[in-house]
């Protein structure tokens, strides 16, 4: 049986992120799974799934960028900002009196760089006064959305497909960008509308699509090739720093509640940003966090995570996932 782990899940499109979730439950038997972010239906790739104690890092990745490869058709706008929503415009027969080009396209595409202010879809599953978007959408009831700030690392035009009016375009972003508002953006900023006609997830943090296994491999593995698949709590833990604690007794001490001192540690890698500036808002405590570990049959077992306190001078455990050393 397996019972934790991470899987880096190839979502097939047509199928929810929790529907998903609900296979993995069945496929391995145990009720504690969760996906490290929703992909909507129509959209495939990478969907990290978490198993049992698992779960409890899906907090921490808030620090990843997303990437993914999208493509966008002009002279549409739809309820849902993609091209399977009910259609709202269609200039599709009048594109050619717009005057749009390559340089055009790609001159709008260069100002979607760095912080920028996106509107979320309200089709989404984003919540307000505690109910999703997509369900005042649903019930006709308005609701206001509030702007807020996403980060762009990159993006790039693929191709441009002038006959057909299609831009394909790859984008790395942070955790809760909508690409499905920046081809509605993109689309008003050329006066003609957009919408997103395709998306695949290349990477999640750490975890990319070639790396990846479909629902339909896994269907037919036992559970020793399934852990061949399995990643550890830790392995997308990369933003923190590592910190061995060199006695044994002061590891039991930790993964107890115990706090620990930095002369306990060797202090194998520093948090990444404990001296580079994020490129967005992150919790101020991810500045000053450490993967903890100690050796065992030669190996750096994973204890936790802790954040170093400055009121006490030492690391405090902030979550123990390994408590028998």
């Amino acid at each position: 049986m397996i019972t934790e782990g991470i899987i880096n899940l190839n979502k097939p499109r047509d199928m929810t992120s929790h529907r998903c979730v609900q296979i993995m439950r069945r496929l391995l038997g145990v009720k504690r799974v969760g996906h490290t972010g929703t992909l909507d239906p129509q959209t495939s790739g990478v969907l990290p799934i978490c198993i049992g104690s698992t779960t409890r890092v899906m907090e921490y990745l808030d620090l990843d960028f997303k990437k993914y490869r999208a493509e966008m058709t002009l002279g549409l706008v739809t309820e849902t900002q993609d091209i399977w929503g009910e259609v709202i415009v269609d200039k599709r027969n009048e594109l050619g009196s717009y005057n749009i080009t390559p340089e055009t396209i790609k001159e709008v595409f260069n100002s979607y760089d760095g912080i920028i202010e996106q509107i979320p879809p309200k089709f989404s599953a984003i919540r307000v006064n505690g109910r999703r978007l997509y369900e005042y959408a649903r019930s006709g009831e308005f609701v206001e959305i509030k702007k807020r700030n996403v980060f762009i690392k990159e993006i790039v035009i693929n191709e441009i497909d002038m006959d057909a009016y299609k831009i394909s375009f790859d984008v790395e972003c942070s955790k809760g960008t909508y690409v499905r508002a920046i081809c509605n953006d993109i689309g008003e900023a050329l006066g003609c509308g957009g919408v997103m006609s395709s998306l695949i997830r290349l990477a999640s943090g750490v975890f990319k699509i070639e790396d990846a296994v479909s629902l339909d491999d896994l269907n037919v593995m036992d559970f020793d090739e399934i852990r061949k698949h399995l990643k550890s709590a830790d392995y997308p833990l990369i933003h923190f720093g590592k910190a061995i604690i060199v006695e044994h007794e002061r590891a039991d001490w930790f993964v107890n509640g115990g706090h620990i001192a930095l002369n306990e540690v060797f202090i194998e890698r520093e948090p990444k940003y404990a001296s580079e500036e994020p490129l967005f808002e992150i919790r101020r405590e991810y500045k000053k966090a450490y993967n903890l570990y100690v050796q065992k049959d030669g190996e750096d077992v994973f204890l936790g995570v802790a954040f170093y306190n400055d009121k006490y001078k030492k690391l405090v455990a902030d979550k123990v996932f390994y408590r028998s050393i």
